[in-house]
């Protein structure tokens, strides 16, 4: 007699070193794209100061200050890595506008956010509430102390630890166990529940008062600790990889994820349909709803964590549509509407066409990309 699937799958798991099963554990790490492999909006983004708080290079990490800084920097993701650790990217934040006074309100972070419903398991609000321990690579030339948070922004609560930089130019992993909350726990939906925060530079009013334990949020309690400003030399530049959150009071090894599945995961949050960088990458098919106004259907590579808004690139003769040995020019899309798993992008003022045909649409500049945004 046939073995049925699941017979199948007991017996070899039974013929596998007990070992091997018992540290197969999938995606314990918290964070996603830790290893910074992927970066769907481009590689660097030059100028980022004030006001440019966003997602700009590495998916999922985020560029973030606060107050009226001068300073500027550039991120890139970076090929020095640490060496033998099996890491090929990093990210690097570097000086390029030097501010060595800090006001008092300035801060300048790059954080990761974490859903709700992907922290259910450690039982935060519960008197199992589970340590989660932080571990990572880091480097930089500015040595000394800076500030590491965990954030519950459903409870508006704070813990926060401080790494060292002992040695400049030199890669080192630190550690950092936080223990769990008992009293608070995270919402279980798909919104904002966990901020990760490396400070980098801290003026005085973020840094008044420790949280060692978790503990009501209060600005003075952000960097608590921070000595290093990494804003007050040009000389200065921080790189970080193997970025790993995980449930238990002890750090594993980094769990490197196939390059498919990690990219597949970032694209829940931003999914880049058609790159920059050349023409005719291509978008879509599209039919004329009228005479001079396409609709395109555009179905995304995995279900994206919400309803997303459309990016697009815009400029004159930026797209391209083909039809019935015919063609139009299109200088941008507009979004119709979008759902998890799909959406419908238009232009109603530059085509031109019988309503009822169908051709295909293509980028037309190198400056043209179609991206669909359910960042948190």
């Amino acid at each position: 007699m046939a073995l049925s699937k699941v017979d199948l799958a007991n017996q070899v798991e039974n013929q596998l070193p007990q070992s091997l099963v018992a540290d197969n554990v999938n995606f314990r790490n918290i964070i996603i794209n830790g290893d910074m492999s992927i970066a769907q909006r481009g590689t660097s983004a030059t100028g980022l100061g004030n006001g440019d708080n966003g997602y700009h290079t590495v998916d999922r990490w985020k560029f973030n200050e606060s107050g009226t800084p001068t300073f500027e920097f550039t991120m890139t993701q970076d090929t020095d890595v640490p060496s033998g650790q099996g890491f090929s990217k990093s990210m690097k934040l570097a000086c390029t506008t030097s501010q060595a006074s800090l006001a008092t309100d300035d801060n300048l972070r790059f954080l990761t956010i974490i859903e709700g419903q992907n922290l259910q398991y450690l039982k935060y609000g519960t008197s199992n509430a589970e340590s989660t321990t932080l571990s990572f690579w880091i480097k930089s030339n500015k040595t000394g102390d800076y500030s590491v948070a965990l954030y519950n922004a459903d409870t508006v609560d704070i813990i926060t630890r401080t790494i060292t930089i002992n040695s400049a130019d030199t890669w080192e992993k630190k550690t950092l166990t936080f223990a769990g909350d008992t009293g608070n726990a995270f919402n279980n939906d798909n919104g904002v529940s966990l901020y990760l925060w490396i400070t980098l530079l801290a003026g005085t009013d973020y840094n008044t008062s420790s949280a060692v334990n978790w503990t009501s949020y209060s600005t003075g309690k952000l960097a608590y600790g921070q000595t290093v400003n990494l804003a007050d030399s040009t000389s200065n530049y921080i790189n970080i990889t193997g970025v790993q959150l995980e449930a238990g009071t002890a750090a594993s090894d980094f769990e490197f994820l196939p390059y498919d599945v990690n990219l597949r995961r970032c694209q829940r949050y931003y999914y880049l349909h058609a790159k920059q960088g050349g023409s005719f990458e291509p978008i879509g098919l599209v039919i004329y709803y009228s005479n001079s106004n396409i609709q395109c259907y555009i179905s995304f590579q995995t279900s994206m964590r919400a309803d997303p808004s459309l990016e697009v690139g815009s400029g004159t003769n930026y797209y391209r549509i083909d039809r019935n040995n015919g063609s139009n020019l299109m200088n941008s899309f507009g979004l119709n509407i979008s759902f998890t798993t799909g959406a419908i992008i238009y232009n109603s003022t530059e085509a031109s066409g019988t309503a009822g045909q169908s051709g295909i649409t293509y980028t037309n500049n190198g400056s043209a990309y179609v991206a669909f945004d359910s960042e948190l």
